[in-house]
Parts: structure tokens; C-alpha cells; sequence
């Protein structure tokens, strides 16, 4: 049951117009909260977006009004450091969490919690996309939720029921992924051409949004330039400094 509904994950981007409620949203976080934590630093906080303005907003900055304004819940996940920071302040204490260590640590955390969550979601029955777009105005999307110093918002997620049933995208073989006691770079020759066929006759199949595109041209489009470089100077003013 647990490896079909794993295999079964796909993003959703359009829900029927049912509202999720916040008990039901507190008993999906509570379990999400599960997930593993680094030395349990639990270094991640969650805003339920509940107020109608906030979400227009949140739709507005993000660029992704669809599907904020159209789902059951929305949340975002943030890495937070703020509440570690308060509770040594409490014992008269204080830390440092401006190094780069802490901040992969603390992405980490909000990784794993998320991913919790959307399993926790799926579970019920719901479906879920994640939203990077967040990260396209972190400062304003900050000021909006009033997010402290310690606390930067990653990425935002939609729940709801589904108005859609989308296809499960072919993932790279796991041969591609696991490498067997030193890292296996020749692989790829084969590998990578033969999954670029698997995943350009799946866009081309599909029952909607088919498009001609392969992972590896996708790929080096995504990654060929750079990419909200105002990321590292946000990051700073919240007290992530990468030393």
C-alpha cells in the first residue's frame, strides 16, 4: 500500500473548490512532524495561509495564482532557526546559525518535514504540488507572513482535492542513480539518451500539455544560466551567511 501510493505521486495543479479544514491541516503537520531531524533540531516552521488577502498575495508573488487561489490549503515551509535562537535566549545563551553547515542542515529539516506531509496528504486521498516560486520574492513573501530573522521561506505547497488525474512522470532508471562503491560517470553515455527517448514519447503521449522535449536539453535550458541570483543576498539579511 505504502510503495504504490509512493509510486503513484504526481503533481496536482487544479482542485475542486473544497476547503480543507485547519484541524485536519494541524493533524497532517502533526504527522509530517515525524520525519527525521538532524540532532532533532526540528529547524523548520509552517505558515497555513488562511487569510484571503495573504493568499492573493502569496498567488501575486509567487506567480502561481491557479493553483494558490483554487486549493483546499495552502502552506509554506521555511526553514527556522529564530525558535532555536529563542530558546537558548531563554537559558540566557545564544547560537550561531550563519554557517553554511546549519543552513544545509535547516533546508534539510524543511525537506524532509514537507515530504512527510505531501505522503501524509496523498494518503487521504488529496493531492499536492510543491511551489518554488515562493523563492521568486522571498523578501516581500517575508514581510507579508512577517517571517523574523532565522526564518526564510523555501518553497509553498498546495493541498486540495483533485479536479485532474495526471499521469506519473518517468523517473531516471535507478541504475542512473545508484552506483556501486565509486561513482560510475560512463554510465551516462548510455543511460541518459535511451531515458531522454522514455521521457519525450511520455510528453508526447500524455493527455494534456504534450510537448516535444527531452530531460537532458530540459536540463541544460534550467541550468544553463543563472537563476534568482537574488537568493544568497536575501539569505543574508536573514542571518544565513554561509561561512
Amino acid at each position: 500500500m505504502v510503495i504504490q501510493l509512493l509510486t503513484s505521486h504526481a503533481s496536482v495543479r487544479k482542485y475542486k473548490d473544497i476547503p480543507i479544514s485547519k484541524e485536519e491541516v494541524l493533524e497532517i503537520i502533526r504527522i509530517g512532524q515525524h520525519a527525521a531531524s538532524s540532532h532533532f533540531v526540528q529547524a523548520y516552521s509552517v505558515i497555513h495561509v488562511t487569510d484571503k488577502v495573504k493568499r492573493e498575495k502569496l498567488a501575486e508573488f509567487s506567480k502561481n495564482p491557479v493553483q494558490i487561489l483554487g486549493a483546499g490549503a495552502v502552506l509554506v515551509f521555511c526553514i527556522d532557526f529564530h525558535r532555536l535562537k529563542k530558546a537558548a535566549n531563554l537559558l540566557d545563551k545564544n547560537i550561531d546559525f550563519s554557517y553554511a553547515e546549519s543552513t544545509l542542515v535547516g533546508v534539510t529539516d524543511v525537506a524532509l518535514l514537507a515530504q512527510n506531509v505531501a505522503i501524509t496528504v496523498e494518503s487521504k486521498g488529496y493531492g499536492i504540488c510543491y511551489i518554488g516560486g515562493v523563492r521568486n520574492a522571498p523578501a516581500e513573501i517575508s514581510d507579508l507572513f512577517g517571517l523574523p530573522e532565522g526564518v526564510a521561506p523555501m518553497y509553498a505547497m498546495t493541498i486540495g482535492v483533485p479536479d485532474e488525474a495526471n499521469e506519473v512522470k518517468p523517473r531516471l532508471p535507478v541504475e542512473a542513480i545508484v552506483h556501486e562503491n565509486e561513482y560510475d560517470s560512463e554510465k551516462y553515455n548510455e543511460i541518459l539518451p535511451s531515458y531522454d527517448k522514455t521521457l519525450n514519447d511520455y510528453y508526447m503521449s500524455r493527455g494534456s500539455n504534450r510537448k516535444d522535449a527531452a530531460w537532458s536539453d530540459s536540463m541544460a535550458k534550467f541550468l544553463g544560466s543563472p537563476r534568482r541570483m537574488h537568493m544568497n543576498e536575501f539569505l543574508k539579511t536573514k542571518g544565513f551567511d554561509f561561512k
